[in-house]
């Protein structure tokens, strides 16, 4: 069976293609040309039915939450609920990043639990079961890999963050250059790099990647090219080794999708905000506009507690500049795994902070805006709580603090602002201004 790139080079325009241009309001060849040239991919496993998410040019930014047990914490239930918490959030895709517990069980129950496209990091998996089977991670072998890799292909992921771009000439930079500040702060990219080097061997993911790629092909998974040398402090961004990644998963990403897989490359991580746009210029112009995933990213390394909103305002720079999809962090994040509350408010940070992005990234799209606008200078509260990505909050807000006078809040009351300029222009609004 064809993939998505492949329907779409042959002039096919798919039901899945259909669903995305309805849900952008964009034209179904738009999609079906940016898929063909790599630029739009869309994460649907053909042995599940999920919903059906377009990530690329020209459409909105995306929101991914992640979720997943650790080897301290381990329960499904708890887990299952917060990819439902994502899921009415808003969030458009889910991770399942588990490290703990049976990891085929609690995936396999998750993805009974939403309808959004579930990603993974197999890499995970794959050094927990070399770690259980042999006590030691470095003794995982290639087969032990790639079979990961299909069981997890089988159980319907959509997506497979794999980190395929890290090498032995990687590496070199990495030692070349003093190691870091921060450290390495990808678990899976770590695991690779003492892999390599506790076994003096490539990576079998680079050396490999075609097997790679025809695994994933097979189900029409999208290969997302993880940046397992991202930088975990600001003052290691755009490093020698971060940079030689990047350059490498582009490569790859060119290759991946010549053999027909769709692919994505994920990219920072902390990085100041001044450097965001060069960033996200490199990756688009090397990959020939790929979709581009990036992680938070978190512009000061200060923020712990908040984190939340410091990836928000990284978030929202990345998205005016053209990532097409932003993995959401919550308030625990350096601090200790999510909980239910986490996830909630990291789903509901991040998809303000990618809505404004996209103010600045399609300025045509500012109807909702002006709407608001309107709204609230005629006081009409119930079309702000409808128009608001948040209404619901903001209708228990003034719930709970009730006003003397229905038609004003509390903040101003008598002297509402809204209230006395309209007094001296409402004859104009009625007679044809900004209506």
């Amino acid at each position: 069976m064809s993939t998505q790139i492949e329907f779409a080079r042959k002039g096919i325009i798919t039901k899945e293609m259909i669903a995305v241009a309805h849900e952008e309001g964009i034209a179904d060849e738009y999609v079906r040309d940016m898929i063909a040239a790599g630029k739009i991919v869309i994460p649907n496993n053909t042995n599940r039915k999920s919903k059906i998410v377009g990530i690329g040019k020209g459409l909105r930014t995306k929101v991914n939450a992640s979720i997943g047990t650790s080897s301290d914490i381990v329960d499904i239930d708890a887990e299952c609920r917060k990819a439902k918490i994502a899921e009415d959030e808003g969030a458009d895709t889910l991770m399942e990043l588990s490290v703990g517990g049976d990891l085929n069980l609690i995936r396999r129950e998750v993805l009974k639990s939403t309808n959004l496209p579930v990603g993974t990091v197999p890499l995970y998996q794959a050094f927990c079961e070399a770690s259980k089977k042999h006590h030691d991670p470095n003794k995982l072998t290639e087969e032990m890999l790639f079979d990961v890799i299909e069981r997890q292909c089988e159980d319907g992921i959509a997506f497979m963050a794999i980190h395929c771009g890290i090498n032995l000439y990687t590496i070199e930079r990495l030692r070349k250059q003093g190691y870091r500040y921060g450290g390495l702060v990808s678990k899976g990219g770590a695991s690779m790099v003492g892999w390599m080097l506790a076994n003096n061997k490539e990576n079998p993911l680079y050396e490999k990647f075609d097997r790679v790629v025809e695994i994933l092909k097979k189900y029409d998974v999208v290969l997302s090219l993880g940046n397992g040398l991202r930088a975990g402090a600001i003052h290691d961004s755009s490093d020698r080794a971060q940079i030689q990644e990047l350059v490498i998963n582009c490569e790859l990403s060119d290759i991946g999708q010549q053999m027909g897989c769709q692919m994505m490359v994920e990219g920072p991580g902390h990085i100041p905000l001044d450097e965001i746009e060069a960033n996200i210029i490199l990756q688009k112009r090397m990959s020939n506009d790929a979709p581009y995933y990036m992680l938070g990213p978190l512009p000061t390394d200060i923020g712990a507690g908040y984190d939340h909103i410091t990836a928000a305002i990284g978030a929202a720079s990345s998205a005016r500049f053209g990532a097409d999809l932003i993995c959401y962090i919550t308030p625990a994040e350096h601090i200790a795994l999510p909980n239910e509350a986490d996830v909630r408010e990291g789903v509901r940070a991040t998809r303000l902070a990618a809505h404004i992005g996209d103010l600045s990234k399609y300025k045509d799209r500012r109807d909702r805006e002006m709407a608001m606008s309107k709204a609230r200078r005629e006081r009409h509260w119930n079309e702000q709580f409808s128009l608001g990505l948040f209404g619901g909050e903001a209708r228990k807000i003034r719930a709970s603090r009730t006003p003397e006078k229905d038609d004003t809040c509390t903040m101003c009351g008598s002297f509402c602002a809204l209230d006395n300029g309209n007094k001296y222009f409402v004859e104009d609004l009625q007679a044809g201004g900004k209506a």
